[in-house]
């Protein structure tokens, strides 16, 4: 599928566009439900489906003290949206100068260089434009002048309780990883970048590939059995999260570190998206290298016997 960023780099052909908008953070339930309906739209009308997202956290630009930490990394989430079988995605760069456009002004522009939107699928609490002027009353309003549909999904519930990405933030946070995985729609998982260490574990002789978590929500501190997949290969993980107090000097800093079971290539600048399982103790201090090395060795041959 391809992404694009702007409206007119898209080749319609006289289609018309069925569009989804929404930052989508960790694709969840109730996101999945106004892209499948975008999807449908258009497969009924033969209509082009895109999904419309952001780049970053819109409150990064007009509200920095208020950017909640995200459940997704850019890349995981657009991987998400488009296992979910829309066309194309429009990844809108974020920056003052979009944020001040007026909710009118947004979605005109986008008709205008789209040539014809069919529809247009959003959450029922919806808000966009400049000092979140625009919401699904005011869409409708232009859709009847526009000439498009507007569907205004009312939040999806399990449990009895709305699907929310704060509330998966919140499952997170507290360490109920089922319950989050459970309103992601798939299992929970951590992505990004290997950055490079200070091979502390490869002195211990147990190698990790430290993951570039910054932003993201992270659940407690500990050791988590995970899996993941490099190159088409599947692998298991022994993950730990935390701040290292057993080898850490100076100011301790929270590290997000994977050991690959029975890998030996290198991981620098690649991705990770590790699927966490399940916790197998807390994070804690021990009396020396050699104690710890015993203990990770624990740790490893827990999450090989998991399977």
């Amino acid at each position: 599928m391809k992404t694009i960023r702007a409206a007119n780099e898209l080749k319609t052909n006289g289609k018309k566009i069925c569009l989804a908008i929404g930052f989508f953070d960790g694709v969840h339930l109730g996101h999945q439900q106004i892209i499948r309906q975008t999807i449908s739209d258009a497969r009924q009308h033969d209509a082009i489906s895109v999904v419309l997202t952001f780049d970053k956290h819109p409150n990064a630009i007009v509200a920095p003290e208020k950017v909640p930490p995200l459940i997704y990394s850019l890349p995981q989430k657009l991987r998400a949206i488009e296992s979910l079988g829309a066309e194309k995605i429009l990844l809108i760069a974020f920056d003052k100068k979009f944020s001040e456009q007026s909710g009118e002004g947004f979605i005109r522009n986008l008709a205008r260089d789209f040539g014809k939107i069919h529809s247009i699928c959003v959450g029922a609490d919806f808000v966009f434009g400049h000092k979140r002027s625009g919401n699904v009353a005011s869409l409708k309003k232009l859709g009847a002048e526009l000439s498009f549909q507007v569907h205004g999904l009312a939040a999806v519930s399990l449990d009895g309780e709305i699907v929310s990405s704060t509330r998966i933030r919140e499952m997170i946070r507290a360490g109920n990883l089922d319950a989050a995985s459970q309103m992601l729609g798939r299992t929970y998982a951590i992505s990004g970048k290997v950055i490079e260490g200070d091979k502390i574990g490869h002195t211990l002789g147990f190698p990790t590939a430290n993951l570039d978590a910054t932003n993201l929500i992270l659940p407690p501190n500990g050791v988590y059995s995970g899996r993941t997949k490099f190159k088409k290969q599947n692998y298991r993980v022994a993950l730990n999260i935390g701040v290292r107090p057993t080898v850490a000097s100076g100011k301790p800093d929270l590290r997000v570190e994977a050991h690959l079971l029975d890998f030996s290539d290198g991981l620098y600048g690649e991705e990770l998206e590790i699927e966490i399982g399940e916790k197998l103790r807390d994070e804690r201090r021990f009396d020396s290298k050699e104690e710890l090395m015993q203990q990770i060795a624990q740790d490893i041959a827990k999450v090989r016997n998991l399977g």
